[in-house]
């Protein structure tokens, strides 16, 4: 599936005269389309915030060279694509052999909200958008090789042409459809079963109440109704924290070792991230006459059951816009 995202921006013509504050201007109104850009091509929140602001500064230093040919929009895109192909040239080893993605960081809801209005009358771009902003597109996108995985995101996201890809990525248009083949199989092999199901379409009643029973169940510490709710093929895994767990036995067998059944009494607030439910987790800390922040819980629902399960650390909640504690009346 694929929608052309691109905008026209008529006016913009060359760049050699313009100041700081005028580039700004224009720069600034791209500043989230691109942050998440390179968050799907990174994996990282903070990568891809770092990666935006080279991009930025790259753009400035080279404005000179924009002609006008390519929208302005479009030319930011190539700095942005070209800047994160750097970085993955140089960054940590790859996902390891268990298919773990020990950089990846939940995208809050709030921020893409920001990008919502542009999709609101497109349905097929409101899909795209959101289906490829989830937690398992992200990691599956992760363990395609770096330029594979940039026309993919170009051409299936993004919807722009190969031979705009091509002028991009410095390749032959033969060496853009080849790579995108290849991506798009990369992918499939690393997509949940039911990947077609899933389309980023708004939580229904039942999810909402599985959601609440998981809950609830949660800050009982309730290992037995817990159980219930995970489908046997289950997935879990807390980066940065090493360890991928396959199985409804091997999940709830590796929290039990942990001590979750011995947790001091828990709060919660509900949100959502990557456009999947969250529930962030609170533990009461006496010395503090607080709940303080513990873990964030990013589900993935199908056919009435938990499929999925990302953990993030405590050190997510500012950035998610969540409390940073919870009173004790609360």
């Amino acid at each position: 599936m694929s929608v052309d995202m691109r905008l026209e921006e008529p006016g913009v013509s060359g760049l050699g005269e313009i100041d700081e504050a005028g580039f700004s201007d224009l720069a600034e109104p791209h500043r989230r389309e691109l942050h998440v850009h390179c968050y799907r091509m990174l994996g990282s929140f903070e990568d891809a915030e770092d990666t935006v602001q080279e991009t930025f500064l790259r753009a400035w230093r080279r404005r000179e060279t924009y002609e006008g040919r390519a929208t302005f929009r479009a030319w930011l895109y190539k700095i942005a694509t070209n800047a994160c192909l750097d970085l993955l040239a140089k960054r940590r080893p790859g996902p390891a052999t268990g298919g773990e993605v020990l950089w990846l960081q939940p995208y809050p809801d709030r921020l893409l909200d920001e990008l919502a209005a542009d999709e609101a009358d497109d349905p097929e771009a409101l899909a795209v958008a959101r289906e490829t902003i989830e937690l398992a597109y992200v990691v599956a996108v992760q363990h395609l090789a770096p330029r594979p995985r940039a026309v993919l995101i170009l051409r299936d996201v993004l919807g722009w042409p190969a031979k705009d890809v091509a002028e991009l990525l410095g390749d032959s248009v033969n060496s853009v459809n080849s790579a995108l083949q290849r991506a798009r199989a990369g992918l499939r092999e690393h997509l949940p079963a039911e990947r077609q199901d899933w389309t980023g379409r708004d939580e229904d009643a039942k999810t909402r109440e599985l959601v609440r029973r998981f809950t609830d169940a949660s800050v009982a510490k309730d290992i037995g109704a817990i159980t219930t709710m995970l489908r046997d093929d289950v997935r879990y895994a807390m980066p940065p924290t090493p360890g991928l767990y396959v199985g409804r036995d091997v999940v709830i067998g590796d929290w039990v070792a942990d001590g979750f059944e011995s947790l001091g009494d828990l709060r919660t607030v509900l949100t959502s991230v990557n456009r999947q439910p969250a529930i962030a987790f609170y533990l009461w800390q006496e010395h503090e006459g607080a709940y303080l922040p513990l873990t964030i819980d990013v589900l993935r629902i199908s056919d009435g059951k938990v499929t999925e399960i990302f953990i993030f650390h405590a050190d997510q909640f500012p950035r998610l816009g969540l409390p940073e504690r919870l009173a004790a009346e609360s």
